[in-house]
């Protein structure tokens, strides 16, 4: 099981789940040590933010630490009968509105499956995208298959892997010390 900012997942056996966020700038001079870095940002309105959100990866396979949000790095190691999701947030203010508006984790068909829903071509897989909200913060689920033609198996099984997700609502993360 992963759990970590307010995301987690009950993986099914063999399942690779983990639950990150990348450093901003500001998280990353503080770990470098260095202060005037952290001083500018926090004290310059000038100085743009660099907000990072977390991200929940979900795979049939060992992933790699260095990947993308949407799976670079992992995706292309697929193999026909493997599954990768990946739940990333977007935030609070968003949440609830727009592109974000429908509620709750979705429920995955293999008719949402396409080849061409990846964001570049990469032959034999498929993904599905879909954009909600829950508990006060925005998210998208992308899921990528190892084989289209096999959508029908492989499907079921990364629907059983989002069925055991839990997101933790804005309010109940904020009064547990979170950032949402």
């Amino acid at each position: 099981m992963a759990d970590a900012y307010g995301l987690k997942a009950d993986a099914p056996r063999g399942w690779h789940v983990a639950v990150t966020r990348r450093p901003g700038a500001t998280d990353m001079a503080a770990s470098t040590g260095d202060r005037r870095l952290a001083a500018a940002e926090s004290t310059d309105r000038m100085v743009p933010q660099d907000v990072t959100r977390p991200v929940l990866h979900a795979c049939t396979k060992a992933m790699p630490t260095a990947r993308g949000d949407f799976g670079t790095g992992v995706v292309d190691l697929l193999g026909p009968d493997d599954i990768f999701v990946a739940l990333v947030d977007y935030g609070t203010e968003v949440a609830d509105q727009g592109l974000f508006e429908k509620q709750g984790l979705p429920r995955l068909a293999p008719s949402q499956f396409a080849p061409n829903r990846l964001q570049r071509p990469l032959p034999g897989l498929s993904a599905s995208q879909h954009f909600f909200s829950s508990g006060g913060r925005a998210f998208c689920l992308f899921t990528v298959i190892g084989s289209h033609a096999r959508r029908m198996a492989s499907v079921p099984r990364a629907a059983a892997l989002v069925q055991t997700m839990h997101i933790t609502d804005r309010a109940t993360l904020a009064r547990q010390g979170g950032h949402p």
